[in-house]
Parts: structure tokens; C-alpha cells; sequence
């Protein structure tokens, strides 16, 4: 029956692109007749997508983490840690009261060491857009914008990189003898100076000119080594949570702003998780209240995103896991989904009107049928071109037609 209605759908969809065509390219058609056919072919886009992506599921059961589950339920499922500033005996107690309480199914638990961040490099790739200027990436890799360096500091950026003028914040550290919280003064001391450039997001170069009996230097991201100290140092350790829920009941949006708490715990639900935490700060056995960079806790921002935490944190394999899985049987290429696991810039939507953004944000608190349908459309189907409504982009048509084409 599913495989009937799937090649139904298949039909209905092609059909209603081809007619769709017709109807837009004709002369004779009325601007307004124009407009409706679009809102119909957009309204029937999104209602394929849905459909066929929630039969999917259903059928193949690929949200469900256990065999007994209901095939109504869509499942969600992210990554949650506590975070290293925050980890006591009574915050773990807190933490798996409070999301069990909210309803959320706890599928596994546990420490990971800084032995184990460090040599995994786990935080790198965690704060990859960050930290691959600071330590995964030698300056030679980095896309440098040569007016902009010589602007700031005077100085060819080839003649730099060929004198070894330049470092990472990792390397840097090495060469001027520094540790974390050194570097991160003698940062500081950069930017108070005007001695800092800003190429692009979480993309910084500074002129470290003030160690004694060092030669001045320029660093990329020399503020990261300070954030990346707080797990990797001696007795340092994260306590994960791999948790599960049905999105029907709790969007992930509420996940986020209801059971996590926003970024800045003073302004958390008191009975979020954060909340609780900042509230209770002594009783837990915390050193200092909470703060917006100290915040008790993480969450994944969205299940594309738990997924790349999940491979990376806990060494998961994206045929292993089941939302990797389905997108996987979604079209969604492995290479792709690699690629897209350290938040590239993308770029999507109607040539005329192109949208580029941060794949991470581009799929923020959405729920899994339609992170995947957004996934879909964000990677494109080159065999179909997008259905216009005069020099507007109908999302939902494209979206149908990616449905119609993929399975």
C-alpha cells in the first residue's frame, strides 16, 4: 500500500510540475490565475513533503531508537552535556530528574574525560569555525584576505606567511611559551591596542607584540586556547546525555527555550534546566553562579546538529544512526552530510533571490520531518528547476518536487 502511494505521489508530483511549467510560461494566463496556480502547486508541495516524509518514517520506522515504538510518534533526538564548570554529583541528579520529568527519554549517558577532549580533539570540532583557525588549520590553509591583512598591519600577507611571521593560536602558544590563559592576556592586550583584524565570523588575526624577549607575531584566534583550557585542563570532564522525544508533544523550539533555558541563564524559565541551575548554584556545588559563557549546560540546536555532535563526540557512524539514516535515504549524499557537519556557509533559494547563511541556522529548531525536508531542499535536485511566482520563489513547490524526485 505504501509503495502505491508513493509512486501515486511520484506522479502527481511530476505531473503537477509539468502543468505547472505550462501554466507559467504561457502568455495567455492571467497574473492572478498565475498566482493561485502557484499558491496551489506550493500548498500541494509542502503537503507531498509532509506526507511522504511522515509515511516514510512511519514505514521504515527511522526516528524510533527501539523496535516497540509507536509509528505516530516523530521522534526528535539531541545531544545535551553538562558543561565542565558545572559538573558535580548534584547537577547530574538535576539534570536527569529534570529531563525526565519533561518528559524526554534518556537513551544513554556519560563522562568524557579532558584526556579523552584533548586527544579527540572533541571541543575543536565542536567550535570547528573557530577553532580550525586556532588549532586545526595552519595559517597556509586559511582563506586570508591579502588587502585586509596588509591594511591592518602594513605588511604583505604572503611576505609574513614566507618569513614565519604568522601562527596559529596553538602554535603560538608553543613559540612564545605561553599557556592558555597567557595567551589569552596577551590577546587581550591586542585588542585594547587596535592590534586586532576581524576577517569574517569567528574569523580573527591580532599582532602579539608584547611578550619579552619575543619577536612580534600574528595570531588567528588567539582567544579560543582559554575556551578550549576549560576541557582539556587537568580534572576537566563533560557528562553527556544522547536524549529522545516525540516532537508532537515538545517542539524542539521548546526543548531549546522551555526544558533547556536560553543562552543567558538569568533570564531562564526557573524550572528550565538552566534556570535551576543558575538559582541553585551553591546548593549544586558550583564555584561561581552561572554566567551567558558559563550557562550550567548544552543542547543541540537542531537534529542535523545533534547528529554532527553525536558523530563527533561519541564517534557515532552516520549509517549507525538513525536520523543520519534518513537522510541518507533522503538523497542526502554522505559527502554532503560530512561536509555540512562543521557548518558551512550554504546557499539556496531562487536564483534571483539566493539566501546565503550558516548551514547550522538555516535548520535551527526545526523538528526532524522538516529539518530533513529543509535538508533536501537546501541541498537541491539539479534535475528540477524551481517554480516561480512572478519574482518570487515557491518554497513549497520545490520542496514537493524534491519529495516527488527522491523517493
Amino acid at each position: 500500500m505504501f509503495s502505491r502511494f508513493v509512486n501515486a505521489s511520484k506522479a502527481a508530483g511530476r505531473a503537477g510540475l509539468r502543468a505547472g511549467r505550462r501554466n507559467f510560461n504561457s502568455s495567455s494566463t492571467s497574473t492572478g490565475a498565475r498566482r493561485a496556480f502557484g499558491m496551489a502547486t506550493a500548498a500541494a508541495g509542502v503537503a507531498l513533503t509532509a506526507g511522504l516524509i511522515s509515511n516514510h518514517f512511519a514505514t521504515n520506522n527511522q526516528f524510533a531508537m527501539c523496535a516497540s515504538a509507536p509509528s505516530a510518534e516523530r521522534k526528535n533526538s539531541a545531544f545535551v552535556f553538562i558543561k565542565p564548570h558545572a559538573v558535580t554529583d548534584a547537577t547530574k541528579a538535576l539534570v536527569t530528574d529534570g529531563l525526565q520529568a519533561k518528559g524526554l527519554t534518556i537513551l544513554s549517558q556519560g563522562t568524557l574525560t579532558a584526556k579523552q577532549i584533548d586527544e579527540g580533539m572533541l571541543i575543536d570540532n565542536h567550535y570547528y569555525a573557530i577553532a580550525s583557525k586556532a588549532t586545526l588549520l595552519k595559517p597556509e590553509q586559511l582563506n586570508v584576505p591579502p588587502e585586509k591583512f596588509q591594511g591592518k598591519f602594513g605588511i604583505g600577507w604572503k611576505e609574513a606567511l614566507s618569513a614565519g611571521k604568522v601562527y596559529n593560536a596553538k602554535d603560538a602558544c608553543e613559540k612564545l611559551g605561553l599557556n592558555a590563559a597567557e595567551m589569552n592576556s596577551e590577546w587581550a592586550k591586542a585588542k585594547k591596542g587596535g592590534k586586532l583584524i576581524k576577517f569574517g565570523g569567528g574569523f580573527y588575526c591580532g599582532l602579539i607584540d608584547t611578550v619579552p624577549n619575543q619577536a612580534p607575531i600574528y595570531v588567528f584566534n588567539g582567544f579560543f586556547m582559554n575556551m578550549r583550557n576549560d576541557y582539556v585542563k587537568p580534572g576537566a570532564e563533560i557528562y553527556y546525555y544522547v536524549v529522545e522525544w516525540d516532537s508532537k508533544k515538545t517542539s524542539w523550539e521548546d526543548f531549546r527555550g522551555a526544558v533547556l533555558g536560553p543562552t543567558d541563564p538569568a533570564d531562564a524559565p526557573k524550572d528550565s534546566l538552566r534556570g535551576q541551575i543558575y538559582s541553585k548554584w551553591q546548593s549544586l556545588g558550583l564555584p561561581s553562579q552561572p554566567n551567558v559563557g558559563e550557562n550550567g549546560m548544552h543542547a543541540s540546536a537542531s537534529p542535523f546538529e545533534a547528529l554532527a555532535e553525536r558523530m563527533n563526540w561519541l564517534g557515532v557512524g552516520l549509517k549507525d544512526d538513525a536520523f543520519g539514516q534518513a537522510l541518507l535515504n533522503a538523497g542526502i549524499s554522505e559527502k554532503t552530510i560530512n561536509e555540512w557537519s562543521v557548518d558551512p556557509v550554504v546557499t539556496y533559494g531562487s536564483d534571483q533571490y539566493p539566501i546565503k547563511k550558516s548551514l547550522f541556522d538555516s535548520l535551527e529548531d526545526t523538528d526532524s520531518d522538516m529539518c530533513i525536508a529543509q535538508a533536501m531542499m537546501i541541498d537541491g535536485d539539479k534535475g528540477v528547476n524551481p517554480v516561480h511566482v512572478g519574482g518570487s520563489f515557491t518554497l513549497g513547490a520545490l520542496i514537493g518536487a524534491f519529495a516527488a524526485k527522491s523517493l
